[in-house]
């Protein structure tokens, strides 16, 4: 039996599942849920997102509403993607833990306890499922092997499966991130950039598709890469741009100037030693010093822009504050 959790946690656990037309598996995939959490004593909830699905969905996740009291519905009017469907339930979710999962059969709900218990007893921040054996093709899992092997090279974070679906997070992660984009996901790497930096892994079940078609291609990891370049300077640089621009530009313009200084003495050396010398503008580095220069200014200027931007935002100085003493 687990351990019970303070009252004001309304249930023990929320699982977050978004969906894209898979009303095929909605009906196995719920009991099945109920089944593993009911047996361990868990109270929870089960939020379904509709993300915009074109098969009957949406009537299938109101029949089981009415049928278990346990299920929430949220119905995206288009599809907005994995990403925002997270969001919107991570604000809604009400648990102490917080576990995603993927409505397609292949995330196994018996993980849930074990996930619930790492978060609640092991102290996580959060925990991330790492798939060892896969039923997926080669064109799925050499793509994801590399772009799992660049993330932790770039984030630090020594995690297998980043994009692991199942995963299971402390209530304070959720309510302290903001997933946009194909940000999900990158949700580990957010995630300690903003302080939560107990990460662990734990081995999944991986199970073979039984209903319906994989929803992603290989696009997603072209803009998976560009994600986490925007993520890398927006987590590093969001609160200070001029340190980066700035740098750059200064770099930028030093290397005009000392290639204009070093021309100009050069041009100089000569003409005092009765030598010929090439006019400094008729030399290929002139023109290099030039855009060096100009660059290393515009760089200033975007930094300085970017600090206004930044002074402007609402939320600038919204910082997380993990616990406060005789506050109000």
């Amino acid at each position: 039996m687990s351990k019970r959790l303070p009252q004001h946690f309304p249930v023990e656990i929320s699982v977050v599942i978004p969906l894209l037309n898979e009303a095929e598996s909605l009906p196995e995939l719920t009991r099945w849920i109920h089944r593993v959490l009911a047996q361990h004593g868990l109270t929870y909830e089960v939020i379904l997102i509709d993300d915009g699905s074109t098969d009957n969905s949406w009537e299938v996740i109101e029949e089981l509403a009415q049928a278990d009291t346990h299920l929430r519905g949220i119905r995206f009017n288009r599809n907005y993607g994995k990403s925002a469907a997270l969001n919107v339930a991570f604000r809604a979710a009400v648990g102490r833990v917080v576990c995603t999962m993927d409505a397609d059969l292949q995330d196994s709900p018996e993980e849930l306890p074990e996930l619930y218990r790492m978060i609640t007893e092991e102290h996580y921040d959060l925990v991330s499922g790492w798939k060892k054996k896969r039923f997926d093709p080669l064109s799925k899992t050499i793509p994801t092997k590399l772009f799992n092997g660049v993330t932790r090279w770039i984030s630090g974070i020594k995690l297998h499966d980043f994009n692991c679906g199942l995963k299971a997070y402390d209530q304070r992660v959720v309510k302290g991130i903001e997933v946009y984009g194909e940000m999900h996901r990158y949700i580990p790497v957010i995630a300690k950039w903003n302080g939560f930096a107990r990460i662990g892994e734990k081995s999944v079940q991986h199970q073979e598709r039984k209903y319906g078609v994989t929803k992603f291609g290989l696009e997603r990891f072209v803009y998976g890469f560009l994600d986490l370049l925007s993520i890398t300077f927006v987590s590093r640089f969001r609160r200070r741009p001029m340190h980066f621009f700035g740098t750059m530009g200064t770099l930028s313009f030093l290397l005009g100037m000392i290639i204009t200084l070093w021309l100009g003495g050069q041009k100089v050396y000569l003409a005092l030693n009765n030598l010929k010398a090439r006019d400094v503008t008729a030399q290929p580095l002139f023109f290099l010093a030039l855009v060096a220069v100009v660059v290393g200014v515009q760089l200033f200027l975007a930094g300085f822009l970017a600090e206004m931007i930044s002074l402007s935002g609402a939320r600038r100085n919204d910082y997380l504050v993990r616990e406060k003493l005789n506050i109000k």
